[in-house]
């Protein structure tokens, strides 16, 4: 776990990178990664608050995409600023960044379900294949020390600018509904639909491929 190959390669990734480390030479001495991390926790409480308090006045969702702004930038900023200052600490920073990721995601999806745009029980799927895909990147960077966060070319920041682009569609357009092949579902439904699809996919299809991969290589061995 002190050393393992990190692999974020997403559709954003071309202009995350170069933000991070601009934004990394200006932090100024005080703004170390804790205090990031605990920004970017804050953050989330904000965003789940914030989508919960849209079911009395639909203008909380501005805060709401404010909120996903600053989760991304505590959350990702973090790592970035440790190794740029030279000052990791691999099993520290792993363990609790990643600790942190899970109770911001449960408070950020759970106040989701908790609006009026989206339906509790699809939330509630969209959390589980969260934390589903999460147990993978944890088994997959111990098992194999690759930790790999980006799949088909998505990510977190992909996933939170989807959010804020939902986010501003529902509030000029409304959640509107839309005719599909299994009936007739709002936008914001459609979305966490297809958020929940890709994570299940990708878990499924990673872990299947993961566990043929390792059991012919442990018959060689």
């Amino acid at each position: 776990m002190k050393k393992h190959i990190r692999i974020n390669n997403t559709v954003l990734s071309f202009l995350e990178r170069p933000a991070l480390q601009f934004l990394a030479k200006r932090m100024p001495p005080w703004v170390n990664p804790d205090v990031l991390t605990v920004l970017g926790f804050l953050a989330a409480l904000l965003v789940g608050v914030s989508y919960f308090l849209t079911n009395f006045n639909k203008n909380f969702l501005w805060l709401a995409s404010f909120g996903l702004i600053m989760n991304w930038f505590g959350d990702s900023l973090d790592g970035t600023l440790a190794r740029y200052r030279n000052i990791e600490r691999p099993r520290y920073g792993f363990f609790l960044d990643h600790i942190v990721d899970c109770i911001s995601e449960i408070f950020i999806i759970l106040g989701i379900g908790l609006s009026p745009f989206v339906d509790y029980k699809l939330a509630s799927l969209v959390l589980v294949g969260y934390l589903s895909f999460s147990i993978l990147i944890y088994i997959t960077t111990y098992v194999e020390g690759i930790f790999k966060i980006s799949y088909g070319k998505m990510g977190p920041t992909e996933i939170r600018v989807i959010a804020i682009l939902a986010n501003t569609i529902v509030y000029f357009l409304g959640n509107f509904y839309l005719n599909t092949i299994i009936g007739t579902i709002n936008l914001y439904n459609i979305v966490a639909g297809f958020v929940a699809f890709f994570l299940f996919s990708v878990f499924f299809y990673t872990a299947t491929k993961n566990i043929i991969l390792l059991s012919k290589e442990d018959v060689k061995k």
